[in-house]
């Protein structure tokens, strides 16, 4: 069994048997960590919101496609400094209505987990990820997962979510957001099942499927020892010691 943040099915993960982990540094008590409150109507002016260095092959495709070509999709390499000196990273998270989750070098990023605590909808782009949590959290729920290959079709993707299904996709990350963060041990009991809970639970739940693999692959190597051919029966009966 392999815990791991980067969980490729291409790079030797292997599902119902290894564990799926998010990237995240933050810590502390939810209602300590400045965090926005999710709220159902808050304005949020643009529809969706990228920026970061161009590792691997797919964020140059994204920002060639999009950057300065629509107001609604703020798409940049690392955030301009004549940008941010209006509109900070966070800002423009806690201003966007989705917030972009692009494979870089790897498949995971902190940008998942940075999404999930402003409020703004995941978009998943990175093929081959298995999502942190998966074997209990429904990403459904609360993301949207978009092929690499669709990416010159994304604002026609996301503008086509019906705004009901959006509010409660972002309603939902207030649930699940408390899942993200490594909490204060001495926090109140009903903030249990942060990171730390989620992924002893994540690893229990796949050992018992590990464990039955293991069984099952050491009684078919005692099964296959244990058989002898015929002709091998006769010639060690014949070769045993008369006593």
């Amino acid at each position: 069994m392999k815990v791991v943040c980067h969980a490729d099915v291409t790079h030797h993960f292997k599902v119902h048997k290894d564990v799926s982990l998010p990237q995240t540094l933050v810590r502390g008590h939810l209602p300590h960590l400045g965090l926005p409150k999710i709220l159902d109507h808050a304005p949020r002016p643009f529809l969706a919101f990228f920026a970061g260095q161009m590792h691997g092959p797919v964020r140059p495709v994204l920002v060639k496609f999009w950057t300065g070509k629509d107001p609604l999709m703020r798409i940049y390499e690392v955030l301009p400094k004549s940008v941010a000196m209006n509109m900070s990273y966070t800002q423009h998270m806690q201003s966007s209505k989705f917030c972009l989750c692009v494979k870089g070098f790897e498949v995971n990023s902190p940008r998942l987990v940075e999404s999930i605590l402003n409020g703004c909808v995941p978009v998943i782009i990175s093929d081959n990820f298995v999502l942190p949590f998966s074997n209990v959290l429904d990403w459904n729920k609360f993301s949207i997962t978009v092929l690499e290959k669709d990416i010159p079709n994304l604002k026609k993707i996301l503008s086509a979510v019906p705004n009901a299904t959006y509010h409660a996709m972002q309603g939902r990350l207030k649930h699940v957001r408390r899942h993200f963060v490594w909490l204060d041990p001495l926090s109140n009991a009903l903030e249990n099942y942060d990171i730390f809970h989620m992924i002893l639970h994540s690893i229990w739940t796949e050992r018992p499927k590990t464990l039955q693999k293991m069984e099952a692959r050491a009684y078919r190597n005692e099964v296959s020892h244990d058989q002898v051919s015929p002709n091998n029966s006769i010639n060690f009966e014949m070769n045993i010691p008369s006593l």
